[in-house]
């Protein structure tokens, strides 16, 4: 049978067809959709671990309980997981372990746009990349064949373009999963201590020897040979790109990206007078087959950075003045992206711009508050480094600082890897002033639940974090809770914070607009145009229900208002979900309740 599936959709689909039970992630784009996919599979449990580190953690130990196990993440969250992942390469598995990593070229929604291919030769495990969902889909079930095969954890690597574009993909029967699992005790493969690391390290040598080998005769790296004069060597979604351009070339894809088929790669050279490598980001291929000795031509010509398309490769190879133009995109507005209508962080981050503190952000929604008009944000570098940032500046600036200083997180970026940073501020005594911005879901990858939350990710009710608990018990012994619709007093207490000696924490807590069981949401507001003096106060929120109109537009109004103002606020009724923030800047008071609202 055939279906219409994404890649994430499609790992999914493969993972349950080959009898895997277990999936730990931590949400993260372009990989989340993987593991809310899996949990909807009977006989598959899948959870939200606190961030990927963890969720590598109990996957492995699923594993090594026999289980086929995989840890879902995108590419960033592999260097939260890098000190398990390092050292379960020296252990390898008893059951079945792959680690997908979601890279994200173009960087859509990451800081970053590292190649995680370096990953696998660095832990020396191998990988595949597949280059469609049906790929995906087998890929994933070879991954789990190779783990049991040579005892090695494996990586499959997707890219963005893979995990979110659809195609078509061949389902089969799954197989019944293994039930009879059991432990075994063998410390001399399990517990690396110095001596027995010593040890396993061998053996990681002599299983990438096999590997190799192994690679050589692998099905999916394939050769499809049609012009001797050019050829290309490539992998994933560039291969697509590629094939697209220049149909009429020779190719070879690599479904195995590491250890490479050294044998294979030299004899498709030999037969090859132009050889191009075409891939993404790093010259992870154009390097290994450089110290080969065999001459190709890669970054020379092609881009280091963002996302590959057919018309960049073939640009890149026939030169600008050759390149066929298929079609003309015309020029069009920017649209940045913003707060949501109704989104609890827009009053938090206009009462920080307004304070002048420095603030450094985190990893969320709330990070697009450093954009104008909002401006309430200073810094962003990875999940959980906004606390200990805060902290160091604090500690950098002395009796300078004082006052200063707030740092800024998410509930769930705070779960993730914000606790230990916060418990450091507690046992330096810093002097700044954190912001757990507590919306009650990972909002920005798609209101994912979270241990403070109270739900898992298969719907069970669960224990629910109590964040001024935890505060507590980390040392910190101010702790303030405020509605961030509330400016006046949100900002107020902010300010006494500042002014407060020792570390401090508030907790600004509001649903997020988008949670179905959100029941903040108040009646839309609209503008009484004849009152509105044109201040342009509710226009440094930001808020997308909110526009500007010029009086000539407005004729019904136009002959009211006075020669020097030049236009007047407008609502959008059908955003606006009745947050009042804007009502509570209008000096005015010319913003109300839509009456005989539905």
């Amino acid at each position: 049978m055939k279906s219409l599936l994404s890649g994430n959709e499609a790992i999914a689909r493969g993972a349950y067809e080959c009898g895997v039970t277990f999936a730990s992630a931590y949400p993260g784009t372009p990989s989340t959709e993987i593991t809310q996919e899996l949990s909807r599979y009977d006989g598959v449990y899948a959870e939200w671990a606190p961030n990927e580190k963890v969720a590598l953690e109990v996957a492995v130990g699923a594993a090594l309980a026999g289980a086929k196990a995989m840890a879902v993440m995108k590419h960033v969250g592999v260097n939260v997981a890098a000190d398990p992942l390092f050292t379960v390469s020296y252990t390898g598995t008893n059951g079945g372990l792959v680690i997908v990593t979601a890279d994200d070229p173009s960087m859509h929604s990451s800081q970053n746009e590292q190649d995680n291919r370096n990953y696998a030769k660095f832990a020396k495990i191998p990988m595949l990349e597949p280059s469609d969902s049906d790929e995906a889909r087998r890929f994933i079930k070879i991954a789990f064949e190779i783990s049991q095969s040579f005892d090695t954890p494996v990586f499959l690597r997707t890219t963005t373009r893979v995990s979110h574009s659809k195609s078509v993909a061949e389902l089969e029967t799954p197989v019944s999963p293994d039930t009879k699992l059991k432990i075994t005790k063998n410390p001399s493969k399990y517990v690396m201590v110095p001596a027995k690391a010593r040890e396993r390290r061998v053996v990681v040598e002599k299983r990438i020897d096999a590997l190799r080998n192994f690679s050589e005769s692998f099905g999916e790296n394939k050769v499809e040979i049609r012009s001797t004069k050019f050829g290309i060597i490539t992998a994933g979604m560039p291969f697509n790109y590629a094939k697209e351009a220049f149909p009429e070339f020779s190719f070879l894809k690599l479904g195995m990206v590491w250890p490479l088929p050294e044998k294979l790669i030299r004899d498709f050279a030999s037969r090859i007078e132009t050889l191009y490598v075409v891939e993404e980001l790093d010259p992870f291929f154009e390097d290994q087959i450089k110290a080969m000795g065999i001459h190709v031509t890669g970054k020379k010509i092609f881009p280091y950075t963002n996302e590959f398309d057919p018309g960049i490769i073939e640009k890149s190879i026939r030169g600008p003045s050759r390149e066929r133009k298929i079609f003309h995109v015309p020029d069009l507005p920017a649209r940045p992206p913003n707060l949501c209508p109704g989104c609890p962080h827009r009053g938090l981050f206009y009462v920080l711009g307004k304070l002048k503190a420095f603030v450094t952000g985190d990893i969320g929604c709330y990070t697009l508050s450093f954009m104008k008009p909002l401006e309430g944000l200073d810094s962003c570098i990875c999940m959980g480094a906004s606390i200990g940032m805060a902290h160091g500046m604090s500690k950098a600036l002395k009796e300078e600082g004082r006052g200063k200083i707030v740092g800024v997180i998410g509930d769930s970026t705070f779960i993730h890897s914000g606790i230990t940073g916060l418990l450091n501020m507690a046992y330096n005594r810093s002097d700044a002033v954190i912001v757990i911005c507590d919306n009650r879901t990972t909002a920005m990858t798609g209101m994912q639940d979270h241990p403070g939350t109270g739900r898992t990710l298969q719907g069970a009710a669960a224990a629910e974090l109590d964040l001024q608990a935890l505060a507590h018990a980390l040392g910190i012994d101010n702790v303030r809770v405020i509605n961030p619709f509330d400016i006046k007093t949100s900002r107020n207490i902010i300010k006494e914070e500042l002014k407060r000696e020792g570390p401090s924490l508030v907790i600004s807590r509001a649903p997020c607009a988008l949670l179905k069981s959100n029941s903040a949401k108040g009646q839309p507001l609209e503008v009484i145009l004849d009152a509105c003096t044109g201040c342009k106060s509710c226009l440094g929120l930001g808020c997308p229900a909110i526009s500007w109109k010029l009086l000539e537009d407005i004729p019904e109004v136009v002959k009211k208002k006075s020669g020097k103002q030049e236009g007047a606020a407008f609502i959008d009724t059908t955003l606006c979900n009745g947050c009042t923030l804007c009502q509570q800047l209008c000096k005015a008071q010319a913003i109300k309740k839509v009456k005989n609202h539905v």
